[in-house]
């Protein structure tokens, strides 16, 4: 699919209110047009092999990802089906996975986990290998939850590609980060629709590297989550070591300003007018987004402790 991509312009100097309902009216209408043009287009359209593959829903609307793409590093952009990624060849995982999470789709039937992890095809350089984890002490760690891609059986067994997979401490992984992908569904469910955006900060080298491909290790990961639902449009974001955590996890709560900082990442750049940009990632506000204290008390307890 071709990478489009389109600025958005303040329209006057009326309310904050007025711009951001015309804004998310406008973002609605542009992706519906773009997604109706893909998918009368000859290309796109359903061959024998994959025409009963699903029934398209209306909430497939929103999986015109060049939207909300944040900027590459590497210009090394991947767009499978339903979530696109920037990958970095340097440290053998992507810099970012992004895509849209729905209500609607997290109360679907879900399909069962492949576990069935594979190099990325559509990877032109190679990504990693399954022999880099083994034996490494560390967990493939998905960047897209397979929990959030469970609809069907082509959106959760994309992303178990290798490129999606990054090494995770064990304890972090079963621990901190799985509160924070439940929280996030728990969000999307109750907020509709959130764009996320999520990886590893790789700076520094981060923990050093494993395996024969040298596919390094985090120091720590973030999630950029943005909801453009009127009236209360709002941002958070997360940056959570990668190690085992006993502390709440509204503690890594950050503005998205922050990551940009820490990846060098500018996230949705294009997505909106810079005056609602800029307010939405310099600033949040952890009272707009619900925390669960049975999770976290169920990860101090059980889940950091779990082998």
């Amino acid at each position: 699919m071709a990478k489009f991509r389109r600025n958005h312009t303040p329209q006057g100097s009326g309310s904050g209110t007025a711009v951001r309902v015309g804004l998310f009216a406008a973002i609605i209408t542009g992706l519906i047009a773009v997604y109706n043009w893909f998918s009368n287009s000859p290309a796109n359209l359903p061959t024998d092999e994959t025409k009963t593959e699903e029934v398209v829903t209306p909430v497939d609307k929103v999986d015109d990802q060049e939207f909300y793409l944040p900027t590459s590093s590497t210009g090394a952009i991947v767009q499978h089906k339903y979530y696109t990624l920037s990958y970095n060849e340097r440290h053998e995982q992507a810099e970012w996975v992004a895509y849209v999470l729905t209500r609607e789709r997290l109360q679907m039937e879900w399909q069962d986990r492949p576990d069935l992890f594979e190099a990325d095809p559509k990877v032109r350089s190679g990504s990693a290998t399954l022999s880099d984890y083994r034996g490494s002490g560390y967990d493939r760690g998905h960047l897209v939850p397979a929990a959030d891609m469970a609809f069907n059986t082509t959106a959760i067994t994309e992303t178990f590609y290798l490129s999606n997979i990054s090494p995770q401490a064990r304890d972090f992984n079963k621990g901190i980060w799985k509160e924070l992908e439940e929280l996030t569904r728990d969000w999307a469910i109750k907020f509709k629709k959130l764009y996320v955006v999520t990886g590893p900060i790789l700076k520094d080298g981060g923990k050093g590297t494993i395996g024969k491909n040298e596919v390094t290790v985090p120091s720590a990961f973030y999630k950029v989550l943005l909801d453009l639902s009127d009236p209360d449009q709002k941002a958070i974001a997360f940056i959570v070591p990668n190690e085992v955590s006993y502390d709440p996890l509204f503690k890594y709560a950050v503005s998205i300003d922050e990551v940009e900082k820490q990846t060098g990442i500018n996230f949705f750049p294009e997505l909106m007018t810079r005056e609602l940009e800029r307010e939405l990632e310099s600033k949040f506000n952890r009272d707009f987004w619900p925390f669960s204290k049975k999770k976290f008390d169920l990860r101090v307890n059980k889940w950091n402790k779990e082998e």
